[in-house]
């Protein structure tokens, strides 16, 4: 019988080195993984990216880090080749990378169509082109969209946008890598208690998103917390293998599909 626990596991986690990519890494290590590495993307996340790879090791497990922009098809390459080359092949490849826009459809920009694309869709499709290259046979794939896939409202046309070609990627990865017993998902977290929600809303926007959601008064901050994502991200790569080609809303009631 196949094995689908964390122990012994190789992780890859792109955007691994702090907020929820952070909490991750450092989960799956007490979780038992070998070995995890991490990604980040600018030279201004290389103190998390250390902070991370230490507590990485501090827990017993082997940690590497490795800065790229993941817009080019070669950068997400270079990411799987140097990954397998300082500890193997990845048994679990996770992409929580992601960038959003909040601004009237009318004033959005092609410069920022086209970054928003390559963030959140373009790395995405090449995260997992590598992944199904790379992954062992029996993996976990898990790629972080978000809950406005399930939304009906304005201003969110390309972040939510160029996040929702991700659920057919995830379905069309899931059908093809089935044979070798690799499972694909994706995640979409309500709007996170994390710096990268707060500047593209105003003070309004955020009082609503902190009751927006059916069980918003028994978090923290009204807003999804990350250790409430975590535990399902690590159950999707792990037993709860038998769930593939989907994508999960986990919000705590802000939207459903």
């Amino acid at each position: 019988m196949t094995d689908h626990s964390i122990k012994g596991k190789t992780v890859l986690i792109a955007g691994g080195a702090k907020n929820l990519g952070g909490l991750l890494a450092r989960d799956l290590a007490r979780h038992g993984a070998k070995a995890v590495a991490i990604h980040y993307n600018t030279s201004a996340t290389r103190a998390a990216a250390d902070e991370t790879v230490a507590a990485i090791k501090a827990s017993g497990a082997q940690a590497t880090a490795f800065q790229a922009d993941l817009t080019t098809a070669g950068a997400v390459e270079k990411l799987f080749v140097d990954t397998v080359a300082a500890i193997g092949k990845p048994d679990i490849a996770i992409n929580t990378v992601g960038k959003v826009l909040k601004k009237p459809f009318v004033e959005i920009t092609e410069a920022e169509y086209d970054e928003m694309t390559a963030v959140n869709s373009k790395s995405a499709f090449f995260f997992l082109k590598e992944a199904g290259r790379h992954v062992n046979d029996n993996g976990k794939i898990c790629t972080l969209v978000t809950s406005l896939l399930g939304a009906y409202t304005p201003f969110y046309a390309a972040y939510a946008g160029t996040k929702a070609p991700v659920e057919h990627f995830t379905r069309a990865a899931s059908k093809e890598f089935g044979e070798r017993g690799i499972s694909v998902t994706a995640i979409g977290p309500g709007p996170m208690d994390t710096p990268f929600f707060y500047p593209a809303e105003g003070t309004d926007a955020v009082a609503y998103h902190k009751t927006a959601a059916a069980l918003s008064r028994f978090t923290r901050t009204g807003l999804t917390d990350i250790e409430d994502i975590v535990p399902f991200i690590r159950f999707l790569v792990s037993d709860g293998w038998w769930m593939t080609g989907q994508t999960i809303l986990v919000n705590g009631g802000y939207t459903t599909k």
